[in-house]
């Protein structure tokens, strides 16, 4: 699935996704690449900011994607309106299948969701 821009949609957890235990020794869970993912994947809703909450709102996706300095995602803010934020998780490079998806939550519009940016 390549980015909608223009479109917001929801998928839980996509096909091409497993959650599983992370190789990242006290990660706990991870999500995995079920088969091969291109470059550029869209894999969906990552988290939600909803003006009356203070924080986000994580989808299983944002609530399983683990930290790494070398991430092969990024979160992207996908829509703003009156305030209500929708992030996406997307690849950066190919992913292998089996590969553990990781974010570099100090890169692209994830520095920025933290609970003094969330208001």
């Amino acid at each position: 699935m390549r980015v909608e821009w223009d479109k917001f949609y929801y998928t839980a957890l996509p096909d091409c996704l497993t959650i599983k235990e992370s190789k990242i020794a006290g990660a706990g869970l991870g999500l995995f690449a079920t088969n091969d993912i291109e470059r550029k994947y869209d894999f969906g809703t990552s988290h939600i900011k909803v003006p009356p909450i203070v924080g986000y709102i994580r989808t299983p996706i944002g609530g399983f994607v683990n930290h790494s300095k070398k991430s092969n995602t990024i979160i992207i803010q996908l829509s703003d309106w009156d305030d209500y934020k929708i992030f996406n998780l997307l690849s950066i490079c190919k992913i292998k299948k089996g590969e553990e998806l990781l974010l570099n939550y100090e890169d692209g519009d994830s520095k920025f969701m933290t609970y003094s940016n969330a208001d």
